[in-house]
């Protein structure tokens, strides 16, 4: 006579996390709380919390928390610079840029609370200013490309750097304003903005059709 089996127990399987998975996973955290509370958000307990992981590995992996937030900025600015300049320019152009620079995925509160938190800190951490001129001048450098690209097509000589720097302070102040409130100015004025300070350097730029050019009071 055959012994019935008994119910077949399935032993959990734990999976062994990379040190790059916990990496990603802190700096993931550390964004997580700058979106919700900004820089008073961005402590080791709230990050660890985020990711599940215990405070030991914030030193190990990174040094620091000063250290951790310099990698959470580099991420942040890459991630922005991938969806605003891609390194292949051949498929951005001018107009593909300045529509991007007030996409919804950039323009909303989290982006908001995430940058305010950032550039708050930047003169006050050597880290963090590091990292801010590295991405910057990486910013700068591929908006001057595009400017450089259209301006030889069009037979105009620019200061693309110079050009590329006055583009990148105005969207960085109509960004701010239309993240603060957007009743006082709509992501399309702010484009709009944009395109004709960047057309008095290369002239007209197909903009996109049906596109409203009064400022919301």
């Amino acid at each position: 006579m055959k012994k019935k089996s008994g119910p077949t127990i399935k032993t959990p399987k734990f999976r062994r996390i990379s040190p790059q998975e916990r990496r990603s996973r802190l700096i993931d955290a550390g964004l997580a709380c700058l979106a919700k509370g900004g820089i008073r958000a961005f402590t080791m307990d709230n990050i660890c919390r985020e990711a599940k992981i215990s405070r030991g590995l914030v030193a190990h992996h990174f040094g620091s928390k000063d250290a951790l937030l310099a990698e959470v900025y580099a991420a942040v600015y890459d991630r922005m610079l991938a969806h605003l300049v891609p390194p292949d320019a051949a498929s951005t152009d001018i107009v593909a840029l300045v529509e991007n620079s007030f996409s919804p995925s950039l323009l909303n509160g989290e982006s908001l609370n995430i940058w305010l938190a950032l550039w708050s800190e930047i003169a006050s951490n050597p880290a963090l200013r590091t990292e801010h001129r590295k991405h910057y001048a990486l910013y700068r450098e591929g908006i001057a490309r595009l400017i450089s690209a259209t301006a030889r097509d069009r037979g105009r000589t620019v200061d693309s750097y110079e050009l590329a720097t006055i583009f990148i302070s105005l969207v960085d102040g109509l960004w701010l304003e239309q993240c603060i409130d957007s009743s006082v100015l709509s992501a399309t004025r702010a484009k709009d903005v944009c395109y004709s300070v960047l057309e008095t350097a290369l002239g007209p730029l197909r903009r996109p059709a049906s596109r409203s050019v009064a400022v919301t009071a």
